[in-house]
């Protein structure tokens, strides 16, 4: 089936809330990772206490705690503004971190604090990783290794740690850094990934009852002006012959009206649901397709399907064939195309070859954009029945189009 031009889009409004949902997890996991570094701080500063500057280090570590419950107030009353200034208070995090290092590291050569609290500059990548932006995640990450850094150097005559130590830790960070903004990197591909699909679904639809109603409009119009009109010049026919003295070629023009009208209705039932495909199966049907395909000579070829085969994929791979063909004769100018049924153990397989001008990189998005959603509607529907269609160039011209569906009977 091949749609007339016509613009569909996604909805924006669909699209944006879809990002913004993903953000509020971002943002919520955000506030989770924050809380457990709270948690890491105040049992640091209790189970392994600093020798100096404890008093001003449990002040800090409260007043850190109060600021962490405002931020998640904050966040949760601001709405989409806070959500996407939240990744700002991670600069807080890693002065608090820095400040408590640096506090209980100096000239305190008989304390850990300060050796424990180092490891705490590992959440705060994991929690710039959580805002579903590479640049920002950066932003953090940087800084957070250069602090981090200079922190441990500030506090190495205090502990004596060796220079070695410094630089593998620093190097840690950094490879843990990297991996978040990597992350980070790949969640928003993901994210634009699925804002593309749900773009190109909803276009999709829209175009799907756009072509509904043009199909119903336009079989209305075949009746109307085809069959109906036969039927009336037939009942005008049955009423002449009533008549005493009626026209010799009445009988003549009845019999003509009523073959005519049965040939339409006919050719419309068949278009709308071949019955050859369910009477005579798979194998006839694409024969009968291929004898009625005009301006392209059309060869069928048939590897172990027997004629009297009956699947559950025989209306979808009818379908596609009919599809395809239907491309081939408007699209590729080709001479001769060729449609091969196989069947590869419990995987039908249908291939349709034409020696056109085939198909240009990109042609399909192209007529996706203008609305041309015949092809497109097909691999989707072979993907739902657990199977794919794909487009390919042959050779030496042309293209080849495969569909591979699996047989469940």
């Amino acid at each position: 089936m091949t749609l007339d031009p016509g613009r569909a889009g996604p909805d924006p409004a669909g699209l944006d809330e879809a990002v913004r949902a993903h953000t509020r997890r971002g943002v919520r996991l955000q506030l989770v990772v924050r809380a457990v570094l709270v948690v890491f701080v105040g049992l640091t500063m209790t189970v392994v206490p600093p020798t100096r500057g404890a008093a001003a280090g449990y002040a800090l570590v409260g007043a850190y705690a109060l600021w962490a419950v405002g931020i998640a107030v904050w966040i949760h009353r601001g709405g989409r503004a806070a959500e996407r200034m939240a990744w700002l208070a991670l600069f807080v995090d890693l002065a608090v971190l820095a400040a408590l290092t640096l506090a209980t590291g100096l000239e305190a050569q008989q304390s850990w604090t300060a050796d424990v609290l180092i490891n705490g500059f590992f959440l705060i990548p994991v929690l710039a990783a959580t805002d579903l932006r590479p640049r920002v995640c950066a932003a953090v990450v940087v800084p957070t290794v250069l602090v981090s850094l200079a922190a441990s150097i500030a506090t190495r005559s205090a502990n004596e740690e060796p220079w070695a130590s410094i630089a593998l830790h620093t190097l840690v960070l950094a490879g843990v850094g990297t991996a978040c903004v990597g992350l980070s990197r790949i969640q928003r591909s993901r994210l634009a990934a699925i804002s593309g699909l749900l773009g190109e679904r909803t276009a999709l639809l829209d175009e799907l009852v756009r072509t509904e109603e043009r199909e119903r409009r336009t079989l209305s119009e075949q009746l109307h002006d085809g069959a109906l009109q036969y039927v009336l010049a037939a009942r005008q026919d049955l009423d002449e012959l009533r008549d005493p003295d009626p026209l010799p070629d009445a009988v003549e023009r009845l019999e003509h009206a009523l073959a005519e009208s049965s040939r339409l209705l006919r050719s419309t039932v068949s278009e709308l649901h071949p019955a050859v495909l369910h009477q005579a199966g798979l194998a006839r049907a694409l024969r009968d397709l291929a004898a009625s395909t005009r301006g392209v000579a059309v060869e069928v070829a048939l590897r172990d399907w027997p004629a009297d085969l009956r699947t559950s994929q025989d209306t979808l791979l009818f379908s596609a064939a009919r599809e395809l063909l239907g491309n081939v004769t408007r699209h590729a100018a080709a001479g001769t195309a060729r449609v091969a049924l196989a069947r590869d153990g419990a995987t039908a397989r249908l291939e349709v070859a034409d020696d056109g001008r085939g198909i240009a990189d990109g042609a399909l998005a192209d007529s996706l954009r203008d609305g041309h959603i015949g092809l497109r509607s097909h691999q989707l529907r072979a993907a739902a029945a657990g199977g794919r269609l794909t487009l390919a160039p042959a050779v030496p011209h042309g293209t080849v189009a495969t569909v591979e569906l699996p047989l469940t009977g």
